[in-house]
């Protein structure tokens, strides 16, 4: 048959995404993929210096995903079906273009890790993703900001075209890196390989750090063999040391089968210069996928969760009962994803890959000799697939990656446009289109058009301060704009993402000295946090909340009032900053429009305060934050440990245990986060002593055996 693109719906158990958090992520990241000045030193030349290129201070200007919970109910889901004789290839342009299904017709076999549901989980380095199939990580190391975010899809002609083929073309904005980028999905008719082509391009006047891994989920038991064209690997465990070690055998284990291992660990494969780059997943009989590339995408890796009781229980969190386990095999631009590559101004990357079936002879897969195991699989890739067929699919595809998109499928966001009106840039092939411009972009093009920045309105301003951008252009209008208290909020925002950060608490003052709000002052708690003021950021947020309680919509009637001024007695600073002797306005009480965007701020600036008040040894006053919470947040999950913690800190082990053994599930544990076993063994050994003091090395070994952390609750990624 010929090729088919087609348009349906998916039917999938969904946890909703949820809205994003209201607050700028001015925050350094929490990323576990980084390591010391020590560690870097032993590093070769090239890999060192990529190591240290570029790394994220932040997120801004993309923001939080922390909204969803882990109730599922069935979805539909917008998807793109690719189809030929050979190969049925599932996407879903709604959630990062994620490829969710790959099956290999002839057998009906899934060569993929498909995920029975959608359930998001802290992973992304915004917060939101989820598990299965192949997603397509740009940005920065970690798992891509828009990894629950919608692409512009649509249907191009293929290099085929004369014989009916088209493409899905795949692409949007990347905004950490302020990088357009494309993804071409090409099935040829007689192919049992899905060809992608990718183009990230730089249309600005300075190099720009490029990051780039395909991650491929791939079904894992413990006969699931890995195999890629290498000797030795960079080993990354979450202590946080990058090493070589030797393949397949390091201490004491196969590391090429996934399950032979404890803990999560990344092992990145040191492919020689010239090889084919190729990684496969193989089962016991040898059958399984294959991918490969054109030599840019020079990086190949295996990540495993590890047989230990922490990675099953994320492998659980990330799915329903009884879904097996699964692995990634990924492909990348550097040796390892600890690394960026710079991309000249005006220049681009792009380069081809291939994803398809395997069989090789599982008695050389699983045999004891590494390089026979190694010569069988590439050989039978060279019979499947020949390294010179995979550069002439390359040559053919790149005079399509300008074809202007014939039909679109998917819409993406309005940023993209927004860049478009503001740069004039010309990429050919990736529109984006004017009609694409939304709620969040108009502000920013009332800026470009008139010179000044819509100020904030009573009502939606409480709930939401607007979407900030940061980029050095949008920056230098901001400079330009008029004073209001939105404009030296967002301006504050983009200086503190350029690292002038006292430049950013002026602009933060004066916009405090416009109007008092809760967004400024959380920004002003986050600086001062950062210079270690840690008393006077404790009050900015308490005085946040304040603000944002009584100012939007009649609290629920149990929920008891914030103070305004609290912490008598516990060493509280009172609140520093531009509104001091100053006359502060404070806009009219706003009709709240938008119970879900109220109880959303509520949450996030409530988490802040309750952490920076314990910080600050506050507890009372944390307490009292807590309370003052509307029901529905006090009893999700998160807010339930933070009940716990509060009451550890006023002295009280027997009611925060007693918080653990009601059971909870914090929705947006971060991965390698370790607060709740953290708080659980902090509250068995306040009950063992009874006091503060901390006990001897031998008790408190003692005791947390006596004690062990609930498997529940067990989601430690690296040695207790």
């Amino acid at each position: 048959m010929a090729t088919s693109v087609r348009r349906t719906t998916l039917t999938l158990p969904t946890a909703p995404v949820g809205p994003d958090n209201p607050l700028p992520a001015l925050r350094p990241l929490d990323e576990v993929h980084r390591v010391d000045d020590r560690t870097r030193a032993t590093l070769p030349t090239d890999m060192a210096r990529q190591v240290a290129y570029a790394p994220l201070r932040s997120v801004l200007p993309v923001r939080l995903r922390d909204g969803y919970g882990r109730d599922r109910a069935p979805a539909a889901l917008d998807a793109i079906v690719l189809e030929n004789d050979r190969l049925r290839a599932t996407v879903l342009p709604g959630f990062g273009g994620r490829v969710h299904s790959l099956v290999h017709k002839p057998t009906g076999r899934e060569l993929l890790y498909r995920n029975p549901v959608l359930q998001p989980a802290d992973f992304a380095l915004n917060g939101a993703w989820f598990s299965g199939g192949i997603e397509w990580n740009i940005g920065a190391t970690g798992h891509t900001t828009l990894s629950c975010s919608p692409l512009h899809a649509a249907r191009v002609p293929a290099p085929d075209a004369a014989q009916g083929g088209a493409m899905v073309r795949l692409w949007e904005w990347e905004r950490l890196r302020d990088l357009p980028f494309q993804v071409d999905l090409w099935l040829p008719a007689d192919s049992a390989f899905l060809y992608v082509g990718v183009r990230i391009r730089n249309p600005h006047h300075l190099p720009a750090p490029v990051y780039w891994w395909s991650n491929i989920a791939v079904p894992e038991d413990e006969h699931t063999r890995v195999l890629a064209p290498a000797d030795d690997a960079w080993h990354f465990g979450y202590a946080r040391t990058l090493g070589k070690v030797p393949v397949p055998e390091w201490d004491g284990a196969d590391r090429t089968y996934p399950l032979r291992g404890d803990y999560p660990a990344d092992y990145f494969y040191e492919v020689p210069d010239g090889a084919r780059r190729w990684i496969a997943s193989l089962d016991a009989d040898g059958a399984g996928l294959v991918q490969t590339s054109t030599d840019l995408l020079r990086g190949r890796k295996l990540f495993v969760w590890g047989a230990g009781p922490g990675g099953r229980r994320w492998q659980q969190w990330l799915t329903e009962p009884g879904t097996g386990g699964y692995a990634e095999i990924q492909a990348g631009l550097a040796r390892t994803q600890l690394e960026h590559v710079p991309l000249e101004a005006g220049e681009e990357f792009a380069w081809l890959e291939a994803y398809g079936p395997l069989t090789a002879d599982p008695a050389a897969v699983h045999g004891t000799d590494w390089a026979a195991a190694r010569r069988e699989t590439e050989t039978r890739l060279e019979t499947a697939l020949p390294r010179a067929a995979v550069d002439a699919a390359y040559a053919a595809w790149r005079p399509y990656a300008d074809a202007e998109p014939a039909e679109r499928l998917a819409t993406g966001s309005g940023w993209g446009a927004l860049e478009i009106e503001r740069g004039g840039f010309q990429l050919p092939g990736t529109p984006f289109d004017p009609d694409t411009l939304g709620e969040e972009q108009e502000p920013w093009r009332r800026l470009l058009r008139t010179g000044a920045l819509p100020d904030w309105e009573p009502g939606p301003s409480r709930a939401d301060p607007g979407a900030s951008v940061v980029a050095p252009a949008w920056r230098d209008l901001l400079e330009a704009a008029p004073s209001t208290a939105a404009a030296e909020y967002h301006l504050g925002v983009a200086q503190w993402h350029a690292g002038d950060r006292a430049q950013a608490e002026r602009s933060w003052e004066r916009s405090l000295r416009c109007a008092e709000t809760p967004w400024t002052l959380r920004c002003l708690a986050v600086a001062d946090t950062a210079s270690g003021h840690a008393a006077r950021a404790a009050e900015r947020l308490l005085r946040a909340v304040r603000l944002l309680l009584t100012s939007a919509a009649a609290p629920e009637p149990e929920a008891p009032p914030v103070p305004e001024t609290a912490g008598a007695g516990q060493g509280a600073a009172r609140r520093e900053g531009a509104g001091q002797g100053t006359a502060v306005s404070v806009a009219a009480p706003p009709v709240a429009t938008d119970p879900l965007a109220l109880e959303t701020a509520e949450a996030a600036l409530g988490r802040e305060a309750i952490l920076a008040l314990l910080a600050a040894n506050r507890a009372d006053d944390a307490r009292a934050v807590l309370d003052a919470l509307r029901p529905t947040i006090r009893a999700r999950g998160r807010f339930r440990l933070l009940r716990a913690q509060v009451l550890l800190a006023q002295g009280d082990a027997l009611a925060a245990r007693a918080v653990f053994d009601e059971g909870f599930e914090v929705c947006d544990l971060r991965e390698g986060d370790e607060a709740l076993s953290d708080t659980w063994y902090a509250i068995v050994e306040r009950l063992a002593t009874g006091t503060e003091d901390p006990l001897p090395e031998e008790a408190r070994a003692r005791t947390r055996a006596d004690h062990p952390l609930p498997a529940h609750y067990e989601f430690r990624m690296r040695p207790a």
